[in-house]
This record gives structure tokens, C-alpha cells and sequence, in this order.
């Protein structure tokens, strides 16, 4: 991504839009509790950028943060739908990629704090595929 890149993002039911100008720099899959319980998921993946400028198109006054106590970790998100959106944490900004609209030719650099990776979390390539809903 270009330092003159634009990429869009919203939330699921559209009230928070935004834009971010500039490059992403890393992209993690974390397996920790944390971003498990806040993702619903087998991991979080979030990109992050220290060069990279936000923008909020719509829906700012529905964000809302949550901070873990006694941590570093917290979690943005749109109050009318439950959805991930960006945060500025300290020089960092971190955006969720499930929220992005426009394609992104980064790829996840790694996952991280797998030593907290869910039990059922192993071997998923041997699960079986399906392109729709299973019938």
C-alpha cells in the first residue's frame, strides 16, 4: 500500500463509516484471550500503521472503547451493531481487517501468542470447505 493510498471501512450496519489514509505497516492474527473473546473468533486480526491517518466519514459519536482493567487492551466498536472499528492506541493506529470495504495487498505478518490458541484451533485446513451455506 502506498503512502497515498485511501481504504475504507464501516461497521455492520453502516452507521460508522471512516477512511484511512496511508500504509499499513504490519497485519497480526492474535490467538490471546483477549482478542479471542473480543473477535467471537479463533483469533483477532488486526492491521496496524504509525504513518497512517484516520478519518471518520460517519457514525463517530456511536463508537464506543472498552479498556480491559489494569491493561493495555481495548476494543472500539460501533454500539448499535457490536462491530469491530479502528483505534488510535498510543502511536499506533489499529483497524480491525474484518471492517475494511476496500481490498488491501498486505498480508498477515504472523500469528501471534499462540501459546493461548483456542483448543479446537488446530488443523482447521483438514476442515471441510463449503462456498455457500451448508444445505
Amino acid at each position: 500500500m502506498t503512502a497515498t493510498s485511501e481504504t475504507t471501512g464501516s461497521c455492520l450496519c453502516g452507521a460508522v463509516r471512516y477512511q484511512i489514509t496511508g500504509p499499513f505497516e504490519r497485519f497480526f492474527l492474535c490467538h490471546c484471550s483477549r482478542c479471542r473473546k473480543g473477535s467471537g473468533s479463533a483469533h483477532g486480526a488486526n492491521i496496524f500503521s504509525s504513518q497512517a491517518t484516520l478519518a471518520w466519514l460517519s457514525g463517530e459519536d456511536s463508537i464506543r472503547t472498552y479498556r480491559v482493567p489494569e491493561s493495555r487492551h481495548a476494543r472500539s466498536f460501533c454500539v448499535e451493531c457490536g462491530s469491530g472499528v479502528p483505534q488510535a492506541k498510543g502511536n499506533w493506529l489499529m483497524v480491525p481487517a474484518g471492517s475494511l470495504d476496500s481490498a488491501i495487498d498486505i498480508r498477515p505478518d504472523a500469528h501471534i501468542c499462540c501459546s493461548s490458541r483456542a483448543e479446537w484451533d488446530a488443523h482447521l485446513e483438514d476442515v471441510p470447505s463449503v462456498d455457500g451455506m451448508p444445505g
